[in-house]
């Protein structure tokens, strides 16, 4: 279960939001850390300034510890540049304060700062998220701002499978849903449902958007969440979540590996048993062929037919090397 939030002080000087966008705009760690130790000393000092203290050290300590990883070690690959893991990738975005990171720490391994103060997350961070016998890495990022926001975080939007736009259910999702929508589609990209709206085509890309109406802790928000459901003017797919709560948790990983169009299949070597704890991840639609390389290329070059259980019309059927398989079936392969 997600921590519990901790509020945003409200008597902090003006000089500390105006550091707070220089650092947001900053582009070089060593400007950042010289931000930060500006707002540290722009912050009273009193019980209510605590937390905000304390996350404040942590995020200069981290920067620190980049700024020194990186003398000597050459070109820094971007943050956004994280290397697959798991059956898919999926990311969540959205506005700030919408408990992205939240949800990241509800549903992953991952142990992101969750907070009420804006703009706590400043850089990606990945967690995997288990379903079933397979996981999905799962990416919370920065919020989208339209002051600024990094390019490289709609590259990282480009590569993923699914896209999980956050909204909080209780503080106006519909301005939240329009803002995200629109610097999202500035950048060229697009939900599925609007495919053949744009005079460019070739331009967009098209992605499998799952619109996440967090923090609906209980059914008490059932009437606002059927509210916002009905007010949306496109055929968004939404779903009620709550970090807090854990509510549809378990929705939401099934929505997210359906949303990744991929199959699970079982090897079965002959006379054993299907090892059913690690199974292959294939994209739909894939055959028993494609399967044979997967798993090695004498497989795949010696192959002959295969006995299939599952979606075969007889357990054990054979079939060839074009066969179409189905989410966990289970194959033995036959040279």
């Amino acid at each position: 279960m997600a921590a519990k939030n901790r509020a945003m002080p409200t008597n902090l000087p003006p000089d500390y939001f105006a550091l707070e966008r220089r650092f947001r705009l900053a582009e070089s760690t060593e400007e950042r850390i010289a931000l930060l130790e500006e707002m540290m000393g722009s912050i009273p000092k009193h019980k209510g300034t605590d937390h905000l203290r304390a996350d404040l050290r942590r995020k200069l300590s981290r920067l620190k510890q980049e700024s020194e990883s990186k003398k000597g070690a050459g070109r820094h690959a971007s943050s956004f540049h994280i290397a697959p893991e798991g059956a898919g990738q999926a990311v969540l975005v959205g506005v700030t304060n919408v408990g992205k990171s939240a949800l990241l720490r509800a549903l992953t391994n991952a142990e992101p700062e969750v907070s009420d103060g804006l703009f706590t997350t400043w850089e990606p961070m990945p967690g995997m998220m288990q379903f079933d016998e397979i996981q999905i890495q799962l990416i919370d990022t920065p919020p989208l701002n339209p002051d600024f926001v990094e390019p490289s975080l709609f590259d990282l939007v480009r590569r993923v499978g699914v896209v999980l736009l956050v909204v909080d259910l209780q503080a106006d999702p519909l301005r939240q849903l329009a803002e995200a929508d629109a610097l999202i589609e500035g950048h060229r990209l697009a939900p599925r449902h609007r495919a053949g709206r744009y005079p460019e085509e070739n331009r967009v890309v098209y992605k499998p958007f799952l619109v996440l109406a967090n923090k609906c802790d209980g059914e008490e928000l059932d009437e606002e969440y059927a509210i916002f459901s009905e007010l949306l003017d496109e055929p968004w797919p939404v779903l009620a979540v709550s970090a807090e709560t854990g509510r549809n948790l378990g929705l939401l990983k099934k929505e997210v590996f359906e949303s990744l169009e991929v199959v699970r299949i079982y090897s079965k070597a002959p006379g054993k048993e299907p090892d059913r704890k690690a199974p292959f991840v294939l994209p739909r639609g894939s055959t028993v062929e494609q399967l044979a390389s997967r798993i090695h290329r004498d497989f795949y070059e010696r192959l002959k037919q295969a006995r299939v259980w599952g979606s075969a019309e007889f357990e054990g059927q054979l079939v060839g090397r074009d066969y179409v398989l189905h989410d966990r079936d289970i194959v033995e392969l036959r040279a």
